[in-house]
């Protein structure tokens, strides 16, 4: 629950700062998705790189599910990307998907950190 909250609270604040708003199904995404990089850390590669992408990945499909659920079929239009290049359904691109890459590396260090110190402790008692 911690790191989906945390997920929920830092996907949404990333939106603000880059679009100036977000939307409550946002944070949702958000906490899915660090879940996901939480688990992707957890039991995959050891490769950086490997992570990194799979990161990448995890979170397109998010907000590609998210996307047709919240944008297509309850028509909330929350985002559209259908003027990027490349784009699917105007729910993803290409350089979103890049973004997520480079915004992967803070999200598993974040988990790493989470792991380390937060649930270290809990785990000890």
């Amino acid at each position: 629950m911690t790191v989906f909250a945390i997920g929920a609270a830092l996907y949404s604040a990333v939106e603000i700062l880059w679009r100036g708003f977000t939307h409550w199904t946002m944070g949702l995404a958000g906490g899915i998705c660090l879940c996901g990089i939480y688990t992707v850390n957890e039991k995959t590669c050891k490769s950086r790189l490997g992570k990194l992408a799979l990161c990448a990945a995890l979170i397109t499909v998010v907000e590609f599910i998210f996307g047709l659920v919240v944008n297509v079929l309850l028509k909330l239009n929350v985002w559209d990307y259908s003027e990027r290049r490349f784009n699917i359904l105007g729910q993803i691109c290409p350089l979103y998907t890049v973004l997520w890459f480079l915004l992967s590396a803070p999200a598993v260090a974040l988990c790493n950190l989470l792991k380390n110190n937060l649930f270290k402790n809990v785990e000890n008692r």
